[in-house]
């Protein structure tokens, strides 16, 4: 991997795309409009990109749409599409380093993991979804020796895929991998505040093969562009991640314009659990202190809530302290570094303001909580963990999206699960423990979409990814991820009038 020096030298040579990507070109937004996209970590304006509106999304959705009707995609064969997929996975790895400096410099993920995460993962998530195309096969219904009845399944039409801030390009792809492989026209609304990884890849989608029209990127704000896409009657579905608050929007607009399916992954506030018959403390702390702080809790599955069984918190908190100390907020460019600055300014502000509030409500302050830099100097919070936490409080009942962990202990096993369980939330879970039988009767007792047993956030794109409850609604990755983006069609054929 290269230094730091080498880095930023690489940053400040960058040929930034800023415009919108409709129709198989870049392009201003039709009313000139743009929006600055910020370096967290310097606080500096890295450039101005297009600020998409109404007119932009009628635009990108007669190409969408024009694309989708003539075939050009939508017909070709399925081993046809997995070529150009696969091409498209393979530049994708090749410039994994201009991508991943993208992603690093627009929202503060550090470069380890933008390279050695992201990346990877996005590559992962094209090749799958490519190789999956001409291995899905239709049905034959069980009828009468009368009938045939067929079962197959065919491209929706036009997605929209609005994606967050967190992990800019690998959501990207968790959505567009599939929609692009079940043959539908894309169009990509990043957030305002990461666009830059997205508008590169259109680019490289074009190189790699797919027709115009096919795949369009739209930057913009969710309150502009995103309610737009969800309005529009030529629209067939959105795929989305971000808050739940959001995803209930666009709910309403779905139900409003032409109850086009919508795709949720929502909110989190998932539980980790460590019972006293956990085998490794010293690893449950590990994975325990990186659940949260990793990313700068910037996670959508991160255990902001840790229940520990009383008979080891003693000896558990003490592990996990010494694990948490090893996060250190840092520059993102230098490789070493395995914590960056917050998105932005407000979102600071409000990380900051959940961790007041946990003083206030009487939680213990174990360690953070202050601000780790001067204005001007990047948004930077260090880990922050409250003790003596209680389900009524703001900070065990709220999505933070930061780097705050939320610990409360327990002495039975219902209770355990009973404290699991009361959120508005269910995506994730982790049970720590030794038996068998508990890591079974937890998991199915658990009310979450996702639960890892001794570990955190386990999967490939074999496995589907999302939630339940207030988390929202269908799966990214897997063959399920597919099913999103496909229509089922029946068709009965009556034997006896046949020739």
């Amino acid at each position: 991997m290269k230094n730091y020096n080498e880095w930023s030298q690489m940053a400040a040579a960058l040929s930034l795309k800023t415009q919108a990507y409709i129709d198989g070109g870049y392009c201003a937004a039709a009313d000139g409009a743009t929006l600055d996209t910020i370096n967290p970590a310097t606080e500096q304006v890295i450039a101005s990109v297009a600020s998409c509106s109404d007119a932009d999304v009628e635009l990108a959705v007669v190409a969408a749409r024009r694309s989708f009707a003539s075939g050009s995609w939508s017909h070709r064969a399925p081993a046809d599409r997995k070529r150009v997929l696969l091409r498209f996975a393979d530049l994708i790895e090749q410039h994994s380093e201009e991508l991943a400096l993208l992603d690093t410099l627009d929202m503060g993920k550090p470069i380890a993991d933008s390279l050695g995460f992201d990346l990877p993962s996005t590559v992962e998530t094209f090749r799958w979804s490519a190789e999956s195309i001409d291995k899905l096969y239709g049905e034959i219904a069980p009828t009468g020796d009368k009938a045939l009845a067929l079962i197959q399944r065919e491209p929706i039409g036009v997605v929209a895929a609005i994606v967050p801030w967190n992990y800019p390009l690998m959501m990207a792809s968790w959505k567009l991998a599939p929609a692009l492989a079940a043959g539908n026209s894309v169009i990509l609304k990043p957030s305002e505040k990461s666009p830059l990884s997205a508008l590169r890849l259109a680019e490289l989608a074009t190189v790699a093969g797919v027709p115009d029209g096919v795949f369009n990127v739209l930057p913009g704000y969710g309150h502009t562009v995103g309610k737009a896409l969800a309005l529009h009657p030529d629209v067939d579905v959105i795929a989305f991640t971000g808050s739940t608050a959001v995803a209930g929007q666009l709910m309403q607009y779905a139900g409003q314009s032409n109850m086009k399916r919508v795709w949720l992954e929502a909110g989190g506030k998932s539980p980790s659990i460590i019972f006293a018959d956990c085998k490794d403390l010293e690893a449950a702390a590990a994975t325990s202190a990186s659940a949260i702080f990793s990313n700068q809790g910037e996670v959508c599955i991160a255990t902001s809530r840790l229940y520990v069984e009383e008979s080891i918190r003693e000896p558990f908190m003490k592990l996990l302290l010494q694990e948490a100390a090893k996060f250190v907020p840092g520059d993102p460019l230098d490789p070493a570094t395995n914590m960056g600055p917050l998105v932005d300014r407000q979102q600071l502000d409000r990380v900051r303001a959940y961790v007041a509030s946990g003083v206030e409500e009487g939680a213990s302050l174990l360690m953070g909580g202050e601000t780790a830099s001067t204005p001007g100097n990047g948004y930077y919070l260090p880990p922050t963990i409250f003790d003596q936490t209680h389900e009524t409080m703001k900070i065990v009942r709220e999505e933070i999206f930061g780097p705050v962990l939320a610990v409360d202990s327990f002495s039975s096993w219902q209770e355990a699960i009973d404290k699991a369980n009361n959120s508005d939330f269910g995506l994730g879970a982790s049970v720590w423990t030794s038996s068998l039988n508990k890591a079974h009767r937890s998991s199915r007792a658990l009310e979450a979409g996702m639960v890892w047993v001794n570990g955190w956030a386990g999967g490939d794109s074999s496995t589907p990814f999302g939630g339940v409850k207030q988390s929202g609604n269908g799966r990214d990755k897997s063959l399920h991820a597919l099913e999103k983006f496909s229509e089922l069609k029946m068709t009965w054929i009556a034997l006896d009038g046949l020739d």
